[in-house]
């Protein structure tokens, strides 16, 4: 079966064409010629994307040293980079960053405000006992001032981790707790759905369980000064800002030298600290940013995300492509649904990111943005998060702009970039993502570890790049490391995600393998139930789990309906009907539920593994990681009604 095709790439004056032309004496007459180059030959292949990204540094010794065991082959091990000198290569008056917040509040700041506002602060750590590897710890909604200090945080070599302000006390000192920081940065308050939400009242809680902070850094987001009647000492941003500083210099460390620590979703205990290295996340944006999305100098780069999730991190590293970014804080749906678009329109976004839950919900509420809005400079959109369904990916091209590159992608926390990506010289198919990204020997493996094409597997990859994490925190013997990605098959890293690759040379990812459904022993990735579900006009979200029978297993189905709707026993027999003729009779829920709500981590994914545990009476924990635990009650009522 072909997918349907929506987009002609047309375009060949892009990025990945102009770097194809400096190869020399290498034959490529396609993009998967270039994979394929990029896969044999790592030391040729990276050194150029050194070279036609620009990357600022000292270029040295052999680009990569090949060992026996995936985890500890090497990139550029000689060489030396700044991460902050990289995105601040630029210097001008122009913007730099733009941001907007749910209540209409905009700032910007130019490229020099942004240099000075990171050197004060990177003047006061320094003079503040914080001194390399250092780590300094944020909890921050998405505003400029988040931007800073990350910046400033690698421009001195020490360690930046972060999570976003709606994560509860217990959520943070779970994370924090194990790198024990130095500095505490943290907002006075935020907005969310018109809500003003007050953040520093966890303060007391975090200093009482995390005895390593030395000071805070209180960031007011609105106000010029905070002013706030609290237990704690602090320091004002302000201070920070209107303080002198000295010397505009930047310590090269070693390209290895760790940038950030990004924590695992926590689902199955206490989350692991995934430590990334400035080099290889920095090369690897980049490749992406210039290659995959064709992001020049001067364009504008939007990601809706939270300082909580890995998306962030990688709309940062725009600004080492000369780009400007575009930050939003708050609800993406107020005052009106589409009011991201109304921004975009505005700025003259060219590159605009979300998660496919976004998507989802504007094509559920029939959101009509051709209509409404001016386009002209908006080329790519991507989605993430969790797959995008084909009828998502039609509702794009028929009802947000007919000439636009859609990419879905996928990666994650783990490799802080992805494997899978949208690519700006292939078409666009339905339900697809384009192609592997170029470095990443991806491939689909059955249980035995056999490379499968057109059939549905473990998405894994079969040599290292240069995103991998250096390390996990205090993980002796790279135990956790190999526990996570290397358990299923020998020196193979194994991703999690339930996948295929189609004739297209593309990807669809069906869920995660850990929440496929296997009932009388047929596995389908939970989200081609989803689509097949949600495409009804009266359910809005859905969530399905298997629960122990015996010796086999039933599926358990839960709906959230759309506003004026209600489960019906019509409706319950239309599910089973589409379900039944589109997918397979053995996948027919046994069960079918109205809940109010679909547990979330706080960057939007559904969290099946959670419910699964319920329903199947085992205990759970570390509920910290959810957005909405409080749902959990609702699921849990209904395991003791069917047992």
């Amino acid at each position: 079966m072909h997918n349907l095709k929506l987009w002609t790439a047309s375009n060949k004056n892009n990025n990945l064409s102009r770097f194809i032309s400096t190869l020399k004496n290498i034959k490529i007459n396609s993009y998967f010629d270039l994979h394929k180059w990029s896969i044999e030959y790592k030391n040729d292949f990276w050194k150029e994307i050194w070279k036609f990204t620009k990357i600022i540094g000292e270029l040295k010794g052999k680009v990569y040293l090949h060992n026996k065991e995936f985890i500890k082959c090497k990139f550029f091990e000689d060489s030396k980079i700044n991460y902050t000198e990289n995105c601040l290569s630029k210097n001008n008056e122009t913007d730099a960053i733009i941001f907007y917040s749910e209540n209409n509040l905009r700032k910007s700041i130019t490229w020099k405000q942004l240099r000075a506002k990171v050197f004060k602060l990177s003047y006061f750590l320094k003079n503040n006992n914080v001194y390399k590897c250092d780590r300094i710890a944020a909890v921050l909604p998405n505003l400029p001032e988040a931007v800073v200090s990350f910046l400033a945080t690698s421009q001195i070599g020490a360690i930046w981790t972060s999570c976003s302000s709606d994560f509860g006390a217990k959520a943070i000192i779970d994370r924090f707790k194990q790198v024990e920081p130095k500095i505490l940065i943290i907002s006075d308050y935020y907005y969310y759905n018109k809500k003003k939400i007050y953040t520093t009242n966890i303060v007391p809680e975090i200093l009482e369980n995390i005895s390593s902070i030395e000071n805070i850094i209180v960031i007011p987001y609105e106000k010029e000064e905070a002013n706030l009647n609290v237990s704690f000492k602090y320091i004002e941003w302000a201070t920070i800002q209107k303080s002198d500083y000295k010397n505009e210099t930047f310590e090269r460390f070693e390209f290895n030298h760790p940038l950030y620590i990004l924590y695992s979703s926590g689902t199955t205990g206490v989350p692991k600290c995934i430590v990334h290295g400035a080099g290889g996340s920095l090369i690897q944006h980049k490749k992406e940013h210039q290659l995959h999305c064709n992001i020049n100098e001067n364009d504008k780069v939007f990601y809706f995300t939270t300082c909580g999730w890995m998306m962030w991190n990688w709309l940062v590293s725009s600004l080492a492509s000369k780009a400007s970014i575009v930050l939003y804080d708050g609800s993406p749906f107020i005052p009106k649904y589409e009011n991201l678009f109304y921004i975009a329109e505005k700025e003259k976004i060219k590159f605009f990111g979300t998660g496919a839950k976004y998507i989802d919900t504007l094509k559920n509420q029939k959101i009509n943005i051709i209509e409404k809005f001016n386009l002209p400079k908006l080329e790519i959109i991507a989605s993430t998060g969790s797959p995008l369904v084909n009828e998502s990916f039609e509702y794009v091209y028929k009802f947000i702009k007919k000439d636009i590159h859609l990419a879905s992608i996928s990666g994650g926390t783990d490799i802080v970039s992805c494997f899978v990506l949208g690519n700006p010289s292939l078409d666009v198919f339905s339900g697809e993502i384009q192609c592997a990204g170029l470095g990443m020997e991806v491939d689909i493996y059955d249980e035995a570890g056999n490379s499968l094409t057109n059939l549905k597997g473990e998405l894994v990859c079969k040599s290292s790049f240069p995103s991998k994490p250096i390390y996990f925190w205090n993980d002796k013997n790279f135990k956790k490391y190999k526990e996570a990605y290397f358990k299923n098959f020998e020196n193979i890293w194994c991703h999690g995600d339930y996948c295929k690759k189609t004739i297209n040379n593309g990807y669809i990812i069906y869920g995660r393998s850990d929440a496929t459904l296997n009932s009388g022993g047929i596995r389908i990735g939970t989200a081609e139930l989803y689509r097949v579900i949600e495409n009804l006009d009266e359910i809005s979200e859905s969530l399905a789990v298997e629960r122990q029978v015996r010796n086999d297993t039933e599926v358990i189905l839960f709906v959230v309906m759309n506003k004026n709707y209600k489960l019906s026993d019509k409706i319950i027999d239309r599910i089973k009907y589409n379900l039944k003729n589109s997918l397979s009779p053995k996948h027919v829920p046994k069960k079918i539920f109205s809940v109010y709500e679909i547990p979330k981590t706080r960057s939007g994914k559904i969290v099946e593994l959670i419910i699964k545990k319920i329903i199947n009476g085992e205990v759970i924990s570390n509920t910290e990681m959810l957005i909405n635990p409080h749902c959990l009650k609702e699921y849990q009522d209904i395991y003791n009604l069917i047992n």
